[in-house]
């Protein structure tokens, strides 16, 4: 029984490491890869603070869900 709850805690605490997310520029570099491999151009990508006003589509978090990734064509 008490593996079980060891291993439980353990797991709770490497889901909060996983949670706090990927960086910016790690993700913005993925979201860039998938738009040219569908042939597209003419855009950009920005990151902006979370709530932030930003004119275009929101297509990604980051940092810990603070700040965003934004597609303006």
């Amino acid at each position: 029984m008490k593996k079980v709850l060891l291993a439980t805690l353990m797991f709770s605490f490497a889901g909060g490491a996983f949670a706090a997310g990927k960086s910016c520029d790690d993700l913005k570099s993925e979201i860039d890869a998938k738009i040219q491999a569908k042939g597209a151009s003419g855009y950009s990508l920005e990151v902006v603070n979370k709530g932030g006003t930003a004119n275009g589509k929101v297509v990604g978090t980051c940092e810990g869900g603070t700040k965003e990734i934004v597609y303006k064509r």
